[in-house]
């Protein structure tokens, strides 16, 4: 099993990640900045101490050079820590009270270097570090070596409170850092979380707004000027799209309802059959673009925000049992509605009538030989169903079939199905009265459709 990568459970933010950043660069540099500090004060700390052994052993050399009585000496010596002198075999000449018990096996002899200093541990009981400095002298009784040792301790204490400091100063540091970023970040990402915002309240039917422009003089005012300008743009190729396809509609109604009129008459007057089959199949091509037309107009309307919204009492049961008559009229399916009872809503009825207008003519333009009506209550709600015994739709295409001009296979090409417009009126003229619609499972084969409205209080 692969590890979680830690990194899904930040926030997924600018400002954490310019804050984290932040933190992390000057947590890394005042660390490195700390530890160089502490390593160059103990150099020059150990530097003094052994500047100062080195004048103690001069001090000392000069007093045991012309005297012959050398404990005297050292015995009168009341500085801190030690010093020994010794013979090269280690044999202590004369030493300062404090170095009784200083182990002289430990201290040795240069023995290449006239002089050294070292740093040695245990050089008396009290297991102190010492830093030591053996230099070779002569004396009246020979050569001899002084050994002159001073306690580290001092040092190690003022280094040990310098990085006790530290380690709370540079976490102090770091969370004051990381307060100021977080809050300087957020200050400046602020107009750019309005123009996010913003942006995504607008719709299709809100192109008219515009983001902030915050007087900032910076990108992120120019970015907010831009994307007003493409707001601008995008708002204005709609609507001329819109004012192209609701002119183009509206400048075909005339046209194609005199063309239906003239073809009726001559139907109704012509009595040669070939010409009435043909003036049938040209009624029924010219309805279906009539139908088209009306449809492009709707949509074109209710893109546009200008669709006509009417709200009044609706008995939804008389618009069903006068669609399902209609379609039972036209005899090319069986239309069942035992199951259809009362149901009242609120709304436009001519609307509502068009989308249950839609969804019967797509269940008698799918169905093998009957469509199947129910209408009831849920609750506060009404449903209705519509369903029939043709070619079910499939579940991946539930969605699919309510976007304009869809067409899924050879059961709804052009030739059967329309113009792919009516389910897509069907939903929009249904979600604005409050409810939904949607392709559901059926108790067998085919296809049905539920729409779920309010009911009226």
């Amino acid at each position: 099993m692969m590890a979680a990568d830690p990194r899904r459970w930040l926030p997924k933010t600018v400002r954490f990640r310019i804050t984290l950043v932040a933190v992390l660069a000057v947590g890394l540099v005042l660390t490195a900045t700390a530890a160089s500090l502490l390593v160059a004060q103990h150099r020059q700390l150990m530097a003094n101490l052994d500047a100062t052994l080195g004048r103690r052993a001069d001090d000392l050399a000069v007093a045991v050079a012309g005297v012959d009585d050398v404990d005297a000496v050292f015995a009168s010596s009341a500085q801190d820590g030690f010093a020994l002198l010794t013979f090269a075999d280690g044999s202590i000449i004369a030493s300062t009270p404090s170095a009784r018990e200083a182990q002289t096996a430990m201290l040795g002899f240069p023995t290449v270097e006239l002089e050294t200093i070292r740093t040695l541990d245990r050089v008396v009981p009290d297991d102190e570090p010492f830093r030591v400095l053996s230099r070779r002298i002569v004396t009246p009784k020979g050569p001899a070596t002084i050994h002159v040792g001073v306690g580290v301790d001092d040092v190690n204490e003022s280094i040990h409170a310098l990085a006790t400091s530290l380690g709370f100063a540079i976490p102090l540091v770091v969370g004051i850092l990381a307060l100021v970023v977080w809050l300087l970040v957020g200050r400046a990402l602020a107009p750019m979380e309005a123009i996010r915002t913003e942006v995504e309240l607008i719709g299709d039917a809100d192109l008219h707004r515009r983001v902030p422009v915050p007087e900032t003089r910076d990108e992120v005012e120019r970015l907010a000027t831009t994307m007003n300008g493409m707001l601008g743009r995008i708002e204005d190729a709609v609507e001329r799209q819109q004012r192209f396809v609701a002119d183009a509609s509206h400048e075909l109604r005339s046209p194609l309802t005199r063309m239906r009129t003239e073809i009726e008459v001559d139907l109704a007057t012509s009595d040669d059959l070939g010409d009435r089959r043909a003036f049938g199949s040209i009624l029924e091509d010219v309805t279906g673009m009539q139908m088209l037309v009306e449809d492009l107009l709707f949509l074109a309307r209710s893109d546009a925000g200008r669709a006509e919204h009417r709200v009044a009492p609706v008995d939804l049961d008389d618009l069903v049992m006068r669609e399902a008559n209609a379609v039972r009229d036209r005899g090319a399916v069986r239309v069942v509605t035992d199951e259809v009872s009362a149901a009242d809503v609120e709304g436009d009825p001519i609307q509502l009538a068009r989308a249950i207008r839609n969804l019967f003519e797509n269940a008698e333009r799918h169905a093998s030989r009957t469509v199947v009506v129910s209408l009831g209550q849920r609750g506060e709600l009404a449903v209705l169903r519509i369903g029939n015994d043709g070619p079910p739709v499939p579940d991946e295409h539930r969605e699919v079939i309510f976007e304009r001009f869809a067409r899924l296979d050879d059961a709804r090409a052009r030739e059967s199905g329309g113009a792919g417009l009516g389910l897509a009126i069907t939903r929009e003229i249904v979600e604005r009265h409050g409810g939904t619609v949607g392709a559901v499972p059926g108790d067998g084969a085919g296809a049905t459709f539920e729409v779920v409205l309010p009911m009226r209080r």
